[in-house]
């Protein structure tokens, strides 16, 4: 098979746009260190410091202290099967966790732990109605996708992921206790602006958010 000179010029020209797409794609996507999966402080410990705080230091967290928050959420525990730290029903995995910082707001992907960005500007203003919110180094916002949610009416499906989002809500509040760092899980949210910020689909669904920070100087 043969092509012309302008047909050749066209697929080179075609495939270069391709391959700049690919390229700023891959930029968007943030590979975070491992996570360290051993250590901190017994259960029972963590258990008797387990508290809700609203007062935080600016500092951001460290890549590692977000690594290892992100991991204990509701990141991969066995890699073989692909679950989670987190239970969920029939492993529908409805609940997505995005993280807004003063760096913008990102998509945590579970699989390749890592984070995707989707916008690049500062939105944490936007993510409660706290004072506190738009200054906090971390704000995890937990957006139910129901779409992965098989069967039930939406009832159901706000009871199923309601169910989920405390189960990595209080893996954020034990590796806190854990790590000397501070968190106040929050239900004073304007979900339908926050949704019109985030670029949610119709499917997504926010359930609360919870701030994290380390401990105000």
């Amino acid at each position: 098979m043969f092509f012309s000179k302008k047909t050749l010029a066209l697929i080179l020209l075609s495939v270069s746009v391709l391959a700049a797409w690919l390229t700023a794609q891959d930029t968007d996507v943030i590979k975070l260190p491992a996570p360290q999966m051993t250590g901190g402080k017994p259960l029972l410990d963590c258990l008797k410091a387990r508290q809700s705080g609203r007062e935080f230091d600016v500092e951001k967290l460290s890549a590692q202290v977000l690594s290892n928050l992100l991991w204990a959420a509701d990141g991969i525990n066995r890699p073989d099967s692909g679950k989670r730290t987190a239970p969920s029903a029939v492993n529908w995995q409805d609940i997505d966790i995005y993280a807004a910082t003063a760096d913008g707001l990102f998509l945590y992907l579970p699989k390749e732990h890592a984070l995707r960005k989707i916008l690049g500007e500062d939105v944490r203003a936007a993510m409660g109605k706290q004072e506190f919110v738009k200054d906090v180094p971390l704000n995890l916002i937990y957006v139910s996708d129901y779409s992965k949610i098989a069967r039930g009416t939406d009832e159901d499906k706000r009871f199923t992921s309601g169910a989920h989002t405390g189960f990595i809500g209080q893996n954020v509040y034990l590796y806190c206790a854990s790590g000397g760092l501070v968190t106040v899980i929050r239900g004073a949210i304007d979900r339908e602006e926050m949704a019109k910020v985030m670029k949610l689909r119709p499917e997504q669904h926010i359930t609360l958010a919870q701030s994290v920070g380390y401990p105000k100087k």
